[in-house]
């Protein structure tokens, strides 16, 4: 079998890390996340690292679980890497949800870091 793509590599490498953290310590995820950063979670902006891990860490649930269904991963013109997730997760006893996250990795001093977040449960409101 032909060995993925350096690409692939990182990213699926970068989506195992970042679910794991978030999974058990979300305060840990400070590391991938720098001054420049932006992340879009269900619509509301944030920009640079405080202000993610202030929004990251004060989540109103106590534990999540997080089980990826699917990513895909592509190199840009500029040598970062963006990856799409989509997956379920479950918040303390409530119900599975589905979700997408899309990264945006960026290589800061041989160390990936994430400069763009966005994140959306996948709800639909059909009525």
């Amino acid at each position: 079998m032909a060995e993925k793509p350096m690409w692939e590599q990182i990213g699926a490498g970068f989506v195992q890390h970042y679910y794991q953290q978030f999974d058990s310590n979300r305060g840990l995820l400070a590391d991938l996340y720098t001054e420049a950063s932006c992340l879009t979670w269900e619509g509301q902006g944030f920009q640079g690292k405080n202000a993610i891990m202030e929004k990251l860490t004060n989540l109103p649930f106590q534990k999540i679980q997080h089980s990826i269904t699917a990513q895909d991963h592509q190199p840009t013109p500029d040598s970062c890497v963006i990856s799409m997730v989509v997956g379920q997760l479950k918040v303390d006893d409530d119900p599975v949800m589905g979700f997408h996250q899309l990264f945006l990795l960026k290589n800061i001093d041989n160390k990936w870091i994430c400069s763009n977040d966005m994140f959306r449960l996948a709800l639909h409101n059909f009525g």
